[in-house]
């Protein structure tokens, strides 16, 4: 009788980090690889250990440049030939996912076209973590695995002992994402209405309810230019809120995103380690999500419920 096919976990090169700290947690070495880069930028990966007949685990988060989202796909072609039994990308940062519909004429879905060419690669199942939009699981016809990071934010909430405790979001999008934490952490729900003159810029701001006198969590997907983010802490912080935390579980933290927060009323941002950058701010705090992930991974394997990781 045939045993479960072996597990391996490989990485490519934008996110070693984390899926070392992930084969770390399942007491394992991550599988060895390497990426040959020619004179003219093309580059060609290569699994150096056989993966026939295995489970093969890819983590790479799809962050720009685009070149981290063909390494994956180039990896997950290499694993199909090399005769990998599944082929399983764990993307703990999905990109593209802004551009989730079409909200005006003559543009791209990128998210949808992301999906598309993760299929035609190959890919038989995909784990990753808060796509900016649900629905985007509904652009794959393979299994997703989508977590949340209310797994590790949630508890950390709860460890400050804040109270008078208000949950926001920085704008209508978040609404849902943002009561869900106030219903688990039984606090009030404030809501930030934004006007935006183009992708980036923040035209106008208002504040839907009372802050004064509160502690106030700001609860988002990603942090880019953190301008949003910045904007609304400051406008808290003038209608009397007492203390103001950002959580957001992807730190894209573009441009002068670092500069504006360390300059803002915000007391801390606390983030994941689901995309690399270079932490130069004593208020941004990173949590890592590495044991969600590994456990996900081994209950995909042993064919267990993930449910487990959800919070809420």
């Amino acid at each position: 009788m045939f045993g479960r096919a072996p597990m391996k976990i490989f990485s490519c090169r934008a996110t070693t980090e984390l899926a070392t700290k992930i084969a770390g947690e399942l007491g394992m070495e991550l599988g060895k690889s390497s990426v040959t880069v020619f004179s003219d930028g093309e580059f060609q990966p290569c699994f150096d250990e056989s993966v026939r007949g295995c489970m093969v685990f890819i983590v790479q988060s799809t962050n720009p440049p685009a070149e981290n989202l063909l390494e994956l796909l180039l990896m997950i072609d290499a694993a199909k030939r090399a005769s990998a039994y599944k082929v399983i990308a764990v993307i703990p940062y999905y990109g593209f996912a802004r551009q989730d519909r079409k909200d005006r004429p003559r543009v791209s879905i990128g998210s949808k076209l992301t999906a598309d060419l993760l299929s035609a690669a190959g890919v038989d199942r995909v784990i990753t973590m808060d796509l900016h939009a649900d629905q985007i699981q509904g652009f794959f016809n393979v299994p997703v695995d989508h977590l949340y990071g209310s797994a590790i934010f949630a508890p950390y909430i709860s460890s400050l002992n804040l109270d008078n405790l208000v949950v926001s979001a920085p704008d209508m999008g978040g609404s849902k994402r943002a009561n869900a934490y106030a219903r688990n952490l039984q606090a009030e729900l404030v809501l930030c209405y934004k006007l935006r003159k183009k992708p980036n810029i923040v035209e106008e701001m208002s504040i839907i309810g009372d802050v004064e006198d509160r502690n106030v969590v700001i609860i988002d997907d990603m942090v880019d230019t953190s301008s949003s983010l910045v904007l609304a802490a400051q406008m808290m912080k003038e209608k009397g809120a007492r203390s103001i935390r950002a959580f957001a579980t992807h730190p894209v933290l573009s441009g002068n995103a670092v500069e504006r927060i360390n300059n803002s009323p915000l007391e801390e941002l606390v983030v994941t380690d689901s995309m690399p950058f270079k932490n130069t701010s004593p208020k941004i705090k990173v949590l890592s999500i590495a044991k969600i992930f590994a456990n996900t991974i081994y209950a995909v394997t042993t064919n267990q419920s993930i449910s487990t990781n959800f919070v809420f």
